[in-house]
């Protein structure tokens, strides 16, 4: 897997974004608005999260991240949540997996629910400034290409001038001791 960068979220941001207004414009005669925003929204979420599962280097659990987010899915469908929250549960369910499979620690996960957070309201000021939903949701998946910007983790770095502290001779001095003393045993 090769290390994710701001321009491979650039390139999945306008492939995205492209999906989401092709399905719309598609879509919205046969079944209308209201029906085509409930599908479009977990489809290229789940196409997002199939992205960053392919992208991550950890192995684990993705059957079942997968699985859980199709039941999240559903039952969210199934509730039929007023849009605004059926559209914060699937960013939810983003950041969860990118927390999970990027993440180390609580800090930069949520730096991320912060960069997510902001990723919705540029969302909405994009929609309600030019009406396009390619661009829309272009500046939603741009400001989450931003993630590769958090570290994995957030650890203090003691900055001594001494070495770090990898000297065991104490304890190699009594290893060698003990191994010493196991050898008189065994051999007498």
């Amino acid at each position: 897997m090769k290390k994710l960068t701001f321009f491979h979220g650039v390139v999945a941001a306008a492939i995205l974004a492209f999906a989401a207004s092709a399905m719309i414009a598609v879509l919205t005669p046969f079944i209308g608005v209201g029906s085509v925003i409930r599908l479009v929204i977990p489809a290229i979420s789940l196409a997002y999260i199939v992205y960053l599962l392919r992208s991550s280097a950890e192995r684990v659990g993705r059957i079942t991240t997968l699985s859980l987010w199709g039941a999240l899915a559903v039952t969210t469908w199934w509730l039929g949540l007023p849009l605004p929250f059926y559209v914060l549960v699937h960013v939810g369910a983003v950041w969860l997996v990118r927390s999970l499979y990027f993440y180390s620690g609580v800090f930069p996960a949520l730096l991320d629910l912060g960069l997510s957070a902001i990723s919705v309201s540029a969302f909405v000021w994009a929609i309600s400034r030019t009406g396009s939903i390619f661009l829309a949701a272009w500046t939603f998946f741009l400001v989450q290409a931003l993630f590769v910007a958090i570290p994995a983790s957030i650890a203090k770095v003691k900055k001594t001038g001494q070495p770090p502290a990898t000297d065991n001779e104490p304890f190699d001095r009594a290893r060698r001791q003990a191994d010493q003393a196991l050898q008189q045993i065994f051999t007498q």
